[in-house]
């Protein structure tokens, strides 16, 4: 329609990564009328002189938002001839990422001026949408979600499943020594005055180590103190969220991390006596091959998934390599499953083995996918029958991107597998209510709150 309006305007469509980039350069090619040669594909790989003529000679360009950021600031390009400015999986526009800045320079040289936003987990709060809208000069909010009429054609149904299973006691022995010494932290910040109230969360010691990391600065002696406590805090509390939802594996891991750092925080903390008798406790357990009860649920899900339709395609999500690495050992015992990790290029794969790895999912290679969270978001992942939660996620934002792996074209599974009075099930409600306020927030601001997103 924009080319319809104005002919001889250029089309600018920005994706996070380069896969997602390029599924969006397929889907447009077959789904328009329109001549190859005039599309382009941009990312940092491809050379800057020869980034400035494609500018000139193409009309319609699929790139990654940090290159034309970086074409922008080095005056490589101008959006004056652009008519559409697409910003895909646009809730990254927040912070220091490129989006914000990209839309400002498109607002300001554009003749012909059109940005669209897509997302399908703009953000929880009413805050942080509006937030989104103004970083990137939205004006109007459109929303559908899987029960509108006109959406409602198109998807199949989600079948939902809460799978629970109780934490062992040896890991409660390990999580109740952790949790004696990190009650004695908190008391103590308490005690200092740096912390206040019964119930402390994650994100309170985070915004208190920022403010005394500012104390330090400015020369506050009493902020030393503080900071040593607290940074022993917030890895105690990562301590007791590995072992209550990943399992021994993922923590003996974490605690040769701790050893093996230079720290003094570090070295105080793992020669407390406790501490060192959590450490030893979870290395015997680790020597004796022990797993999180998650592990055997899982294989047995697969397990009976396959039983019930043979040429399943299977999704497992998991918050890190090392538990894709322990599921994936585990799943190459069940019957019928080829299980294959995928993992980030920050984890380790190239781009290359992504994209191989990929392919020989969908050539059925493999049948079972384990991921942590480049799964979630924007590749081109086939439809999938099952999608397991290794654990819940916290974000809305995140475990509506998981879901979206199923019930695309056909009728999918999900099954959240949660650890009774873990965090587990913290995290799981906390992404539920997080989901609802964005829908409530979002059809708020559709049915008639438009003129508080123009006051920006």
């Amino acid at each position: 329609k924009r080319l319809e309006e104005y002919p001889e305007s250029k089309i600018l469509v920005l994706a996070p990564t380069r896969p997602l980039v390029n599924q969006h350069y397929e889907f447009f090619l077959k789904t328009l009328d329109i001549e190859e040669e005039r599309f382009a594909i941009l990312t940092g790989m491809v050379k800057p002189e020869l980034r400035g003529r494609i500018y000139e000679e193409k009309q319609i360009i699929f790139a990654t938002p940090q290159t034309i950021k970086n074409d922008l600031v080095e005056k490589r390009l101008s959006l004056k001839e652009f008519s559409l400015l697409v910003l895909d999986e646009t809730h990254h526009a927040i912070g220091e990422y490129a989006y914000p800045y990209i839309a400002k320079k498109y607002k300001e040289s554009a003749d012909h001026q059109r940005i669209l936003g897509l997302t399908a987990s703009p953000g929880g709060t009413r805050q942080k949408i509006k937030e989104i809208c103004k970083n990137i000069g939205i004006e109007a909010v459109e929303v559908r979600t899987e029960i509108d009429e006109d959406v409602t054609p198109w998807v199949k149904r989600k079948e939902m499943q809460w799978v629970y299973v109780e934490l062992p006691e040896s890991f409660k022995k390990i999580r109740s020594i952790v949790n004696e010494e990190y009650t004695k932290k908190l008391n103590a910040l308490k005690k200092f005055g740096f912390l206040r109230g019964r119930r402390v969360s994650k994100k309170d010691l985070l915004s208190l180590q920022n403010r005394l990391y500012q104390g330090i600065k400015e020369g506050e002696k009493k902020a030393i103190l503080g900071m040593s406590f607290v940074t022993q805090a917030i890895k105690l509390e990562h301590v007791i969220t590995l072992l209550e939802t990943q399992g021994i594996r993922v923590l003996e891991k974490y605690w040769k991390k701790l050893r093996d750092g230079k720290s003094k925080s570090n070295e105080r903390l793992v020669k407390n006596k406790n501490i060192s008798n959590a450490i030893w406790l979870t290395h015997s357990l680790f020597e004796q091959g022990s797993k999180h009860p998650k592990i055997g649920k899982l294989c047995s899900i697969v397990n009976q998934q396959f039983r019930v339709k043979k040429d399943s395609k299977i999704i497992v999500f998991a918050n890190y390599r090392e538990s894709v690495k322990e599921i994936v050992s585990s799943l190459r015992n069940v019957d019928s499953a080829k299980p294959v990790e995928f993992v980030g290029q920050r984890e380790g794969m190239t781009q290359k083995e992504q994209n191989r790895r990929l392919s020989d999912f969908r050539d059925d290679k493999y049948n079972v996918l384990v991921c942590t969270s480049i799964g979630e978001e924007g590749l081109d992942i086939p439809e999938m029958d099952l999608a397991i939660f290794y654990e819940p996620v916290p974000s809305g934002i995140r475990s509506i991107q998981r879901r979206g792996r199923v019930g695309r074209q056909k009728i999918g599974r999900i099954v959240f597998l949660i650890t009774r009075g873990t965090k587990d099930e913290v995290y799981y409600w906390s992404a539920r209510h997080k989901e609802k306020s964005m829908h409530k927030t979002l059809y708020g601001m559709k049915m008639g709150e438009q003129s508080e997103i123009n006051e920006f």
